[in-house]
């Protein structure tokens, strides 16, 4: 036993010395999970619960794959925290669910970008349970948000009677930055887990909750799918699982803090995604509110590398929508 512990231990050590293949496979998943987003913004405007149902179930078939392939399944079930597993579940299908009916609604790099905040928010929700947030990221938190509002200026607008989005974008608006939000709460409660779950045990009853979760919205209007919506919404579903995967595996191949910052390669991919797709030009607004979310979030990266925070194991399982 001794000797297989050494031998695992060395076999993860050698894994986090390789930071270039950990920054590919992080771009990767990246890529994947535009991807993701690219075929549920195809699906047009499916309810929420119905888009999230497909988005989990189908996540599971990667991850039980991998899981079998590495021999884990007779373990990867075992938890005596259910009550943990769902409370989380229930934050994140909230975020899912408003990450969702945002996308439908806005541009995808405006939707995409928006949700960079949800890093932000973290920090300033870990203040809430104790931890320590000096004058630097607490700026950083501040600036972050404010770019937020500048991208999303033009469909906030509605409400005060002036510009030209419409009452759908507003509210799409609106969702993305509190999926941001229960997201971040998310995370909080993913780093309590990870203390005595495995992070594939929680990756894994994460997407059995949401999917039952989002079932129990059937009798609230689902629609009836076209063949082009069912291939979307089941390959949606396969890539959150395959970009989850790529994701778990480039943190355990490099630093979290070498990784993070490849996250916001997605605003380039979304830009150049939404206007293949759908003919989408990103605003002034949201390029310049991007650069600010972006330069707050990597100054907070850089920060808490600094400070040795110890956000990796949290960070690296969460799944973003």
């Amino acid at each position: 036993m001794p000797a297989k512990a050494a031998s695992a231990g060395a076999r993860e050590q050698a894994s986090v010395e390789r930071p270039l293949f950990g920054i590919a496979l992080k771009t990767l998943s990246v890529a994947v999970f535009v991807c993701m987003s690219t075929l549920i913004k195809e699906t047009g405007e499916l309810p929420t619960g119905q888009i999230a149902f497909f988005r989990s179930f189908f996540a599971l078939l990667p991850l039980l794959a991998i899981f079998a392939a590495r021999g884990e399944l007779r373990t990867v079930f075992h938890t005596q925290r259910r009550l943990g597993h769902l409370w989380r579940a229930l934050v994140g299908v909230g975020s899912m669910w408003l990450s969702f009916y945002g996308l439908t609604h806005l541009p995808l790099p405006e939707a995409i970008t928006i949700n960079y905040a949800q890093p932000l928010a973290v920090v300033a929700l870990g203040a809430l349970i104790g931890e320590t947030v000096r004058i630097y990221r607490w700026s950083a938190v501040v600036l972050g948000f404010a770019g937020v509002v500048i991208i999303s200026w033009p469909n906030l607008s509605f409400f005060s009677g002036g510009g030209g989005a419409s009452r759908a974008e507003a509210l799409g608006a609106l969702a993305i930055i509190g999926a941001a939000l229960l997201s971040a709460v998310a995370m909080l409660f993913v780093r309590l887990l990870v203390k005595t779950e495995k992070a594939a045990t929680v990756a894994l009853y994460f997407s059995i909750n949401a999917a039952g979760l989002s079932l129990m919205t059937l009798p609230f209007g689902w629609q009836a799918l076209t063949l082009k919506q069912v291939a979307c919404l089941v390959g949606a579903g396969i890539c959150g699982g395959i970009a989850q995967l790529l994701m778990t595996e480039s943190y355990r191949r490099a630093e979290m803090s070498t990784i993070a910052p490849f996250e916001y390669t997605s605003m380039l991919l979304a830009i150049a995604s939404g206007y293949i797709f759908f003919g989408e030009i990103p605003t002034v607004y949201t390029i310049v509110g991007g650069a600010i979310v972006i330069a707050a979030g990597l100054f907070v990266i850089w920060r808490e590398r600094r400070l040795g925070l110890p956000r990796g194991a949290a960070r690296k399982i969460t799944l973003p929508s």
